[in-house]
């Protein structure tokens, strides 16, 4: 018997050791590609396609993140990102909290209908609504603004019903009787809203900040479509630019180290945020 037990035992470890190793090995691969561009960031451009690659180069070019200033107008399209994706999540923070809590805990005619169709249009992709948000915006005389980059997605026009579908699963797994102890304390509907179920849902209100910055510090397609400046780009599209920068060639270092610069902000909101993230996600489909 005590051999038996000393095998599982072991077996057991075994198992350990080898989900471990499968982990350290997947984290591995998955830091690969931003190793690499950190390393081509700092290459010159003759070194990028030597084989074998050199994960280390020799000399280091720290002056290309200095270059990436000088070349473009980078300063600026970090500003423009900044507020963009600033005034998104703003918006969306005030549309989708209100519009999920309407859905979980006001009862009126026509809201499950209401909801169903809000989840249906997660379906739509974007290159179905881009001419009729385009001829929108150009009559709206919105075009190559900051409010085309702004109000659509602050209200939630594309990606919002998700933030209401995971608002509002939150919102139904609180216990009815803090509405009703507030009620009875006197709290306006709005107070109740705001004192005590929002305080109870910051683990939704994390996950969905962070799906929210990620989308918006790096939305391509929409801003390319509406702005036609240089003055209005945002990130996405500056580095872009380096792809046949000069003679055809694409500055492949120049884009590594302007990506580079442009990630740190999602890298550090997602390390201070992720106990709330996976807390978001995990609790999301608790109940319905």
């Amino acid at each position: 018997m005590n051999k038996i037990l000393i095998f599982c035992k072991r077996k057991g470890l075994a198992w350990v050791i080898i989900s471990y190793i499968l982990i350290i090995a997947g984290a591995i691969g998955m830091l690969m590609p931003f190793l690499w561009m950190v390393s081509t960031s700092l290459k010159d451009i003759n070194q990028v396609f030597i084989i074998p690659p050199k994960w280390i180069p020799e000399p280091i070019h720290w002056e290309n993140y200095k270059r990436v200033f000088e070349l473009i107008n980078f300063a600026r399209y970090y500003w423009n990102t900044i507020l963009v994706t600033t005034g998104r999540m703003a918006g969306m923070f005030i549309a989708c909290t209100l519009a999920a809590y309407a859905f979980a805990r006001l009862k009126f005619p026509g809201r499950d209908i209401l909801f169903f169709l809000l989840l249906s249009s997660l379906m739509l992709p974007f290159e179905v609504l881009m001419v009729p948000v385009f001829i929108l915006m150009k009559n709206l005389h919105w075009i190559n603004t900051y409010q085309v980059l702004i109000i659509p997605h602050a209200l939630g026009a594309f990606g919002g019903a998700f933030s209401v579908f995971l608002l509002k699963q939150f919102f139904l797994t609180i216990p009815k009787e803090l509405e009703e102890a507030a009620i009875i304390d006197g709290a306006s509907p709005f107070r109740i809203f705001w004192s005590v179920m929002l305080p109870l849902v910051k683990p939704a209100l994390a996950a969905m900040a962070i799906f929210t910055f990620g989308s918006a510090w790096n939305d391509f397609t929409y801003p390319l479509i509406v702005t036609n400046t240089d003055n209005m780009k945002v990130l996405a599209l500056g580095i872009a630019g380096f792809k046949g920068f000069r003679e055809g060639l694409t500055q492949w270092p120049l884009m590594m180290a302007a990506s580079a610069m442009s990630i740190l902000p999602i890298v550090i909101v997602f390390i201070f945020a992720q106990k709330y993230f996976i807390e978001g996600v995990k609790t999301t489909g608790l109940k319905g």
